[in-house]
């Protein structure tokens, strides 16, 4: 997956300028795909001039001029292209498990304060994926939402951003008590 139809998929629902596609970004999307905002930038650039986006200026009393962005029909095209090819395997990179399959040999405080952490942000994030669920599907049921809301791609995603928070705070939550049992036992001996 490049960058491009995650931009494309963010700007289906509605016209974003580049900062509300950046806060997007970070509410949303960040679950499975992280951008800074200068290559968001950069990215709405090559999109516009491929075609696959339009943009128009937004003139603004009070604020600077804005633009806004919009998928064009050829950018719909590329995201059904890009849907139906070959998805590959997702896989695991992460510091952390390297720091933890090490955890025989290091110093155990450093990784449970690090793990506390990680179980910190996870918690943090499972917060927010929870309101803006709520939030997606306002009053409804989830189970009427997802068989008869307009657009449920976005909370179909929020929902595996949940479930991979929710799997991180429990795995450092869980090596943090067999950490913490572990050393208890060797000060017991």
């Amino acid at each position: 997956m490049a960058l491009r139809h995650a931009v494309l998929a963010a700007l289906l629902d509605e016209e974003l300028s580049g900062y509300q596609l950046a806060k997007a970004f970070d509410l949303g999307v960040a679950n499975f795909w992280h951008a800074l905002p200068q290559q968001l930038y950069a990215e709405l650039t090559r999109l516009e001039q491929d075609g696959l986006i339009t943009g128009r200026e937004v003139v603004q009393d009070t604020r600077p001029n804005k633009r806004l962005f919009a998928v064009t029909d050829a950018g719909l095209a590329e995201l059904e292209q890009f849907t139906a090819s070959a998805t590959k395997p997702s896989s695991m990179r992460d510091d952390l498990i390297v720091k933890v399959q090490a955890a025989d040999h290091v110093d155990p405080a450093t990784l449970i304060a690090q793990l506390a952490e990680r179980a910190a942000v996870a918690r943090a994030k499972v917060e927010l994926f929870g309101g803006l669920l709520l939030k997606m599907r306002r009053d409804r049921s989830e189970e009427d939402f997802l068989r008869y809301g307009e657009r449920i791609g976005p909370y179909l995603t929020c929902l595996r951003g949940l479930a991979f928070e929710q799997g991180n705070r429990d795995w450092c939550e869980r090596t943090i008590a067999v950490l913490r049992e572990r050393e208890a036992a060797r000060a017991a001996r």
